[in-house]
């Protein structure tokens, strides 16, 4: 499946029901999401591997890795609310693998060290006071119980995240920009809909 076929496949995907601001829950845009998975398929991170989408939200990118051959598929969200609506949106796009729901907090992820061999997340940027830093304990995590890693940040992001790379035995080996498509869907957005500038990362963990 190319990554336009992928794209069309997530589009029409329910989001949250409630969102809620303080835990960021923004939907990642379908042909972001396609964008990100070819990359890593590509790179041969995904067909046949063991795949984790850290803070899977509404389940997209575990969706999109799980129409990419891999040999399993996890979805770890601390929202029950969205891991519902995740599992919804399995049974829209059927793909060929099945993904394995886990409720867990992406933080603290119940897993052993090196357990997956990919991870993929689109983690809260720390844009919300009181939420600064929030990708950090993403990216901590991915270190912890994966070889490779693709996540989403903030544009400006790229000597953040290859310096906490190089801190935890890691290498940024690949940086991509991209635009991030955000609706109205707290009381602090004044349009419909806002694009803004992100960044991609493919980090090797040691």
């Amino acid at each position: 499946m190319g990554k336009r076929a992928l794209a069309e496949r997530l589009h029409g995907l329910a989001g949250f029901r409630d969102p809620d601001v303080t835990l960021e829950q923004y939907p990642t845009p379908p042909d972001l999401a396609a964008h990100l998975l070819h990359l890593a398929d590509l790179q041969g991170d995904i067909a046949g591997r063991t795949v984790l989408d850290l803070g899977a939200g509404t389940g997209i990118l575990a969706l999109a890795a799980a129409c990419r051959d891999p040999a399993r598929v996890l979805g770890l969200e601390r929202d029950g609310d969205a891991l519902a609506v995740a599992r919804e949106n399995e049974r829209t796009v059927a793909p060929g693998t099945a993904v394995d729901w886990l409720r867990a907090d992406a933080t603290r992820a119940p897993l052993p060290a090196d357990s997956v061999a990919t991870v993929v997340t689109n983690p809260p940027f720390g844009a919300q006071s009181g939420n600064e830093g929030a990708d950090r304990a993403f990216l901590r995590t991915a270190a912890s119980v994966a070889g490779i890693s693709y996540s989403i940040h903030n544009a400006g992001s790229q000597s953040f995240v290859e310096s906490f790379a190089a801190d935890h035995g890691g290498e940024v080996t690949h940086a991509f920009a991209a635009a991030f498509e955000i609706p109205r869907l707290y009381e602090h957005h004044e349009r419909e809909r806002e694009e803004i500038d992100v960044e991609l990362f493919r980090i090797a963990w040691d």
